[in-house]
């Protein structure tokens, strides 16, 4: 992996080393800035002064967690919201997976069987699968038989939709406009 999304260096540098760190960016990535949900692991790590653990981070205590994500600047916009989530999502991996995030990916047959798993975890509807679906194969290397299909049109080669896309500074200009037009078309069809 080699992230190159519009952050820090070290935050990049985090979310390449760390699948709990690119699965916590992907938890945040609502309602706020993508910067600022792919900074937001690193904020939590530097507060924490040591990479968490997925099985860490599942049996924290709710309300120290809660004082960790509000702390200005906060961690998200809806710091109870997300810390409440980022523990459900970790006890699933914990549960499920022994605490090994890359246990979501590792040795997944197919796809199909790729995006359910994905599905399932809290928060995560059938856009927020898909898109994590398109990260794994397109900047992971995750690429079970059928993952471009089940990623739907995130998963098209050539498409520049989500963060799975952003590769450089030519791509991101290139999702953003892709955002921006999909915002004008869904505001057109409600008008």
């Amino acid at each position: 992996m080699s992230f190159s999304l519009p952050i820090p260096a070290e935050a990049n540098a985090l979310l390449d080393r760390s699948p709990l760190a690119m699965l916590l960016g992907l938890v945040l990535d609502q309602q706020i800035t993508m910067e600022k949900a792919f900074t937001s692991p690193l904020v939590l790590t530097q507060r924490l002064g040591h990479e968490p653990t997925a099985t860490e981070l599942a049996d924290f205590d709710p309300e120290a967690l809660l004082e960790i994500f509000a702390t200005p600047p906060a961690l998200h916009r809806f710091p109870k919201a997300m810390a409440t989530r980022v523990q459900e999502v970790c006890r699933v991996v914990a549960d499920r997976y022994d605490g090994d995030v890359e246990g979501l990916w590792r040795d997944v047959p197919t796809g199909a069987e790729l995006y359910q798993r994905i599905f399932a975890l809290p928060g995560f509807g059938k856009q927020k699968a898909q898109i994590f679906v398109a990260l794994l194969g397109k900047q992971c290397g995750v690429r079970p038989d059928g993952w471009r299909a089940a990623a739907g049109g995130y998963g098209e080669e050539g498409a520049h939709r989500s963060v799975a896309d952003i590769v450089d500074d030519e791509s991101l200009v290139k999702v953003r406009e892709y955002k921006r037009a999909a915002k004008a078309e869904a505001k057109a069809a409600k008008g």
